[in-house]
């Protein structure tokens, strides 16, 4: 029986340090790429609104793309990691922060129309 609860300690701690070292990691990205600095704050608004709410983005912020996958993916994680979203399925969020992510990158990899 005490086996059982060492072992059940034991687990708790290192699922709980993997997740210190989680953020601690995406807290070092976000960092040293400067990642919250490089879009400006109403199309860092609606990208978040369309990654963990509902909607999507719009063109003018597909700027989205200017942050760099590393920024973009440490941020998500780390929104995901914080207690006011411990409701949100991280599959779902992840798919639509991929989709969100590939949407922008078509945008600005398309050709503008000619005028």
């Amino acid at each position: 029986m005490a086996s059982l609860n060492v072992s059940s300690v034991l687990v708790v701690l290192f699922l709980t340090c993997g997740a210190v070292m989680a953020t601690k990691e995406n807290d070092q990205i976000i960092k040293e790429n400067n990642c919250e600095s490089k879009m400006g704050l109403p199309c860092f608004l609606e990208a978040f609104t369309s990654i963990f709410n509902t909607g999507s983005i719009s063109n003018k912020c597909c700027e989205l793309v200017v942050l760099g996958k590393v920024c973009h993916s440490a941020l998500v994680k780390r929104t995901l990691e914080n207690p006011l979203f411990k409701d949100l399925n991280p599959t779902t969020i992840t798919a639509k922060s991929i989709q969100i992510w590939n949407n922008s990158l078509a945008l600005i990899d398309s050709p503008s129309p000619s005028t």
